[in-house]
């Protein structure tokens, strides 16, 4: 693996900082007058496929590792929107703050249902639908950079919502991760929602109360006819049986081993269809610690970074790209030696990139 492929611009910092609790202000963008998007994909669904609004979360209230938080500066700083902007010619919407949301997060937040912070974790994540919703609307492709998973109940939440609404369509969800994020509060070992997100946005998991997801209604869920997992190696058995029962297309890396990942490709992507929008949510572990170690669950056995660049730019291909999140970055787990976190942000940066349509030729 060439170094180069996921090499970032270190020197032109975005530095984070600090203006108050709730959000770090990044500099305003500089256009230099080209505005032409380098990819030759035609989008089917975004009347805006120039414009990118970005949704940039620090929040880690959906698991226990703190660092989490930290990803989305630590992303920016990497230099990660002015490729973006510069090489490849998005007008960037909404870029200039992290959220860290809060203002929203209660003071006390005993469990419910067995859920841990989930008051916190459904604010934040009402907040994220409604920023992302807004973004989407406008027929902007959406990146989300995260933060844990939970976050993802807001990030696809609000796609789901906008696409309905501006053209009719229902979502479809590539989920690339080590773990299924599917369970129910009920079969959580943890009760940490970011291994629950899955269940809240098909439906699988409801709570009658808003401050406990009550407020997740059908416009903002998907179906599990139309999730596709990729890189799973980790499931719990609870979720396996969710998987099975729902009859829900799954890739494992034994899949991958079997049939290679560009045959795994044509198969997810035959089974959403060519005339469905797609949100791709991409938990950095799915990626082996040889390529991502600084994350707060890593398993061995993982996706190459090439498989995992592949996995985007198949996606990105497809012209169907409505919604990317990348998730679970935690440059603070290898404070011993930076290094694991610098590749880890690197190979995070690769991802997007990759996804918002770099390509190799």
């Amino acid at each position: 693996m060439s170094p180069s492929r996921v090499s970032g611009d270190f020197n032109e910092s975005a530095s984070a900082t600090q203006q108050s609790c709730t959000t770090t202000k990044q500099p305003a963008p500089r256009h230099f007058g080209r505005l032409d998007n380098t990819s030759m994909i035609e989008s089917k669904f975004l009347s805006q496929p120039q414009d990118l609004g970005i949704v940039a979360v620090g929040f880690s209230g959906g698991q226990p590792k703190p660092g989490v938080d930290a990803a989305p500066a630590a992303l920016i700083e990497s230099g990660l929107l002015t490729q973006l902007r510069d090489d490849l010619g998005y007008r960037l919407h909404g870029h200039d703050a992290v959220h860290s949301f809060s203002d929203v997060v209660p003071a006390q937040d005993p469990p419910h249902r067995g859920m841990k912070n989930p008051r916190a974790v459904s604010a934040v994540t009402r907040r994220i639908a409604e920023q992302v919703y807004r973004h989407a609307k406008e027929g902007r492709l959406v990146l989300t950079l995260g933060g844990d998973h939970s976050i993802a109940i807001g990030t696809i939440a609000g796609t789901a919502k906008a696409t309905r609404e501006r053209i009719g369509r229902d979502i479809a969800v590539i989920w690339v991760d080590a773990h299924a994020d599917i369970n129910t509060p009920e079969t959580s070992g943890s009760g940490n929602v970011h291994g629950m997100p899955v269940s809240f946005l098909t439906g699988l998991a409801r709570d009658d109360k808003e401050e406990f997801f009550g407020w997740l209604t059908d416009e903002h869920r998907v179906s599990v006819k139309k999730l596709v997992y990729i890189g799973l190696r980790d499931v719990d058995a609870g979720e396996k049986r969710i998987l099975r029962e729902n009859g829900i297309k799954a890739f494992s890396m034994f899949d991958i081993d079997k049939h290679g990942i560009g045959r795994v490709m044509e198969m997810a992507l035959a089974h959403i269809g060519n005339d469905t929008p797609i949100h791709l949510s991409f938990d950095v572990d799915a990626l082996d610690p040889m390529w991502a170690p600084s994350t707060g669950t890593p398993v061995r056995g993982g996706l190459t970074l090439r498989e995992g660049d592949f996995i985007c730019e198949s996606v990105h291909q497809t012209g169907s790209l409505v919604a990317v999140d990348l998730v679970e970055v935690n440059p603070r787990l290898a404070a011993d030696t930076d290094l694991g976190a610098h590749e880890t942000v690197r190979a995070g940066c690769s991802l997007v990139r990759c996804a918002l349509g770099e390509s190799l030729l």
